[in-house]
């Protein structure tokens, strides 16, 4: 097959990348968004026979190359498998094949899936099952006979205790023989009790020895069943082997023995961009821009808009692409850089317990990993005087709008009851880039990290925390929403989430570069903050209106 693909568009006037595009964050270069306008077309008249692509979609990557002649072109890829299957054409194939019927993976595949047929079978033997059956049967007659018998000896109890008072005044040696009888109908029903407990007790323990015999045979095969599959996975990661750009070959075992699970991922290698990096080194084409954009349905978990640029999944292809990418020019991670061009913080409010400042979109709220500068390190410099300010709530890096801090323990723990009551009232306002067709409503969406790909969040109905937000529409024009959030719980990224999520409104907040289009800037700010006083309790109304 033919993997390398010219260009149908005339791409004579565009200036080529000086560097690789960082596959983590990126804008996707001119020439890339013309490859995968292309390929696009390629799938809606090729391929969407072949896959649903309206009940779930799938990742698709192009890559800009340039062959030994000098021509420029582009290679094609989709993460994972399409129906079922590796090879298709315009597509490059991936790393290792497992599908293959030479490969040792089907065969391999085979005995382990013969070995679960056994244990299925062993599961549902006809003795096994009778075994389990009497088992329960036994249990309840056990019960049954057992409670029946302590009832019948209560009552009998009661019955001797009346007769003991009946006898109290008989002649003494009338009365002796009456007790005698008494205490030996006691014993003999406590006796009687004792030994049914016990009888039951070893036939049942006799039914469980042979039901324990048989599954731990079945652990057993289990076992087997187990070390066969890891004995296959630890076979396939030495099978995934990747080029980077001085031709050097890693393993996935190799890859991951750096990473914290030392394991990788399912799935790892699969993704578009190591298949098409990797079939780019071994053909001898040098790649000059990536581009990795999502068709069809969303997930109904994360966010994935059908034609939208995507990054590159951290979990599987950071580790992997960055082996890969070693001895190509790649652009450095613009996430190690400050993006904020910040001279002055816009201080709102202020009094000796406490600030409010209006931070400027792209600038932390706090020190980063990489980057110190935040709102609470310029406040720290601004009051050098002052030790305990805290910040008492945080605004995304890229969110601008009213942010609070607090000059003191007690003011911080006051604020703090107060998010907790859910007294202080925030209103932000939004670009939406869509037009949400309700004028207000309320989104009830549980969320949690993604925690193969930080920090992004899901929507997860079994592990997610509640977050809940109020909606009203502003304006709609020329396309666009504009749109004020009152959020009721306070979630990482529970607006950009609300917004963009398929179960909230479908459409994503403007400059959304997480769960939408990038922009010149996320079109998301806290316009309005409402509170009381954490000292005096008056009520203090706060706006920063939005300058977009």
């Amino acid at each position: 097959m033919n993997y390398f693909t010219y260009f149908q568009s005339d791409i004579s006037e565009i200036e080529l990348p000086s560097q690789f595009n960082y596959p983590f964050n990126y804008q996707p270069h001119e020439i890339s968004v013309i490859a995968a306008k292309e390929l696009q077309i390629y799938i809606q008249e090729n391929i969407e026979k072949l896959h649903l692509f309206d009940e779930i979609g799938k990742m698709f990557g192009v890559l800009i190359v340039e062959n030994q002649e000098g021509e420029l072109g582009y290679l094609s890829a989709f993460s994972g498998k399409l129906g079922g299957k590796n090879d298709y054409e315009h597509f490059v194939p991936p790393v290792y094949d497992m599908l293959t019927s030479q490969g040792f993976y089907r065969e391999e595949e085979q005995k382990i899936m013969s070995k679960t047929r056994e244990i299925e079978a062993l599961e549902m033997d006809w003795e096994l099952v009778q075994l389990k059956e009497k088992w329960e049967l036994d249990l309840k007659q056990s019960i049954t006979e057992i409670e029946a018998l302590k009832l019948h000896k209560k009552q009998a109890k009661s019955i001797r205790e009346s007769k003991r008072k009946e006898i109290e005044n008989w002649e003494e040696l009338m009365k002796t023989e009456m007790l005698k009888q008494l205490d030996r109908e006691s014993s003999q029903l406590h006796y009687q009790l004792k030994e049914l407990i016990k009888n039951w007790k070893n036939h049942l323990t006799n039914i469980q020895l042979d039901i324990d015999t048989k599954n731990e045979y079945i652990a057993k095969k289990k076992q087997e069943r187990r070390q066969m599959s890891i004995a296959l996975q630890h076979r396939l990661f030495e099978s995934y082997t990747f080029l980077n750009a001085k031709k050097e070959y890693k393993s996935l075992r190799e890859i991951f023995t750096i990473t914290e699970d030392e394991l990788p991922p399912s799935g790892s290698g699969e993704c578009a961009a190591p298949k098409l990096l990797h079939f780019a080194y071994l053909n001898h084409l040098k790649p000059i821009a990536l581009a990795e954009f999502w068709w069809g349905k969303s997930p109904s978990s994360e966010i994935r808009k059908h034609g939208y640029f995507y990054p590159s999944c951290k979990s599987k292809c950071l580790p992997i692409l960055t082996h890969m990418l070693v001895g190509l020019n790649v652009e450095p991670n613009p996430l190690l850089d400050n993006p904020a061009k910040v001279t002055n913080l816009e201080i709102v409010y202020e009094d000796e317990y406490l600030i409010v400042i209006n931070k400027p979109y792209d600038f932390l709220s706090v020190p980063g990993k990489n980057i110190e500068d935040s709102v609470y390190s310029r406040i720290k410099i601004l009051y050098p005087e002052i030790s305990e300010i805290m910040t008492v709530h945080r605004l995304d890096m890229s969110t601008s709008g009213l942010m609070l801090i607090a000059k003191s323990k007690e003011a911080h723990k006051q604020l703090q009851l107060s998010f907790l009551h859910k007294t202080i009232q925030k209103r932000y306002v939004a670009i939406l880039d869509g037009n949400v067709e309700l004028d207000s409503g309320w989104i009830d969406l549980p969320l949690r990290s993604d925690y193969e790909n930080r920090p992004r969040q899901l929507v997860c109905f079994e592990q997610g925390k509640p977050s809940l937000t109020k909606f009203e529409v502003v304006e709609r024009k020329n396309g666009y929403t504009r749109i004020h959030f009152y959020p009721i719980t306070g979630r990482t990224h529970q607006l950009r989430m609300h917004a963009s999520h398929e179960k909230g409104l479908n459409i994503p907040i403007l400059g959304d570069d997480l769960y939408g289009k990038r922009a010149d800037r996320l079109y998301l700010h806290a316009e309005g903050l409402s509170f009381n006083h954490p000292i005096t309790g008056v009520r203090i109304e706060l706006e920063a209106k939005a300058n977009f």
